[in-house]
């Protein structure tokens, strides 16, 4: 594995949770915080501390609504943590290049 170098990977998208959220997001225009959390299998507080680390990184847009007078809460995943969770993936496929050899 001597061409690559493991501290490329992203520490904040390498945890499980924060992985799995990525992934949906990046598969969708935008999710709701409760198909999160049935999809992920994550309490509220998990999903929410999770969520709050990818926004503060711009990784993810949070809105906050109320329709017919319940919160709802939806993400979008932006520019930038599209760009990193690319860069994310392509550093792992170099791993995978790399045991392969």
């Amino acid at each position: 594995m001597s061409d690559f170098d493991y501290l490329q990977l992203e520490d904040l998208i390498h945890s499980r949770v924060r992985l799995s959220i990525m992934t949906a997001l990046i598969t969708s225009i935008e999710v709701d915080f409760s198909f999160l959390k049935e999809k992920l299998h994550l309490s509220d507080g998990n999903l929410s501390v999770n969520m709050r680390k990818l926004e503060e990184a711009g990784y993810v847009n949070i809105t906050k609504q109320f329709i017919k007078r319940k919160p709802r809460t939806t993400y979008r995943i932006t520019e930038k943590g599209r760009e990193a969770f690319e860069k994310y993936i392509g550093n792992l496929k170099k791993i995978i290049e790399a045991t392969e050899n």
